[in-house]
């Protein structure tokens, strides 16, 4: 049986006050776990708490020792006016190149103020994705995603992973459906 890499157990989270939980799981090497549920729910928050960005109010988060995390955050920051390039970040994360898909590879001197807001999400998503990590935190990967973008990254979901444990939040479910091992559903806030 594989390696267990996180154990939640009861957790409940948020910021000044509890909005998300609890929640239970387990995630081992080689399975991606769904995060699903309305909006509103916590799913974010609740990821974030995996990695020690938002306040735990209750509950365990257990890491097997010398997990390495890797996460995607929804949204940008602006770039505007900041001189790195796509092969700069996958550098900076210790990401490969090596798998991105034609249509990025080509890309990948270009600043990435100078990609169009879907080559940007997903070289967010590869730095994310490639990098040397146990454990790989999405949220919302589709995001600004064509068809083909989704596309490749279901089909990189379909053969690469075995080495490690990812959970994904995501409103796209028949992406949720198609690449997760199983979902947990998240109920509508923080319970007592």
């Amino acid at each position: 049986m594989a390696e267990v890499l996180l154990r939640v157990s009861r957790l409940t989270a948020g910021y000044a006050a509890p909005v998300a939980g609890p929640l239970d799981f387990e995630l081992r090497r080689g399975e991606v776990l769904g995060l699903a549920g309305p909006n509103g729910a916590g799913k974010s928050t609740l990821l974030k708490a995996l990695w020690g960005g938002v306040r735990v109010f209750a509950g365990r988060v257990e890491k097997a020792p010398g997990l390495e995390i890797s996460h995607q955050a929804q949204g940008f920051d602006d770039l505007r006016g900041v001189p790195v390039s796509g092969r700069e970040l996958l550098a900076l994360t210790g990401a490969p190149s090596v798998g991105l898909p034609p249509w990025l590879a080509e890309r990948l001197d270009r600043r990435l103020d100078r990609l169009s807001g879907g080559q940007l999400q997903f070289l967010r998503l590869w730095a994310c994705l490639a990098a040397p990590a146990d454990l790989i935190l999405l949220d919302e990967p589709t995001n600004n995603l064509d068809r083909a973008g989704v596309a490749y990254l279901a089909e990189w979901f379909a053969r690469a992973h075995a080495e490690q444990g990812i959970v994904i939040v995501s409103h796209d479910h028949g992406f949720i459906d198609q690449v997760c091992s199983r979902v947990v559903e998240v109920g509508g806030g923080a319970q007592s």
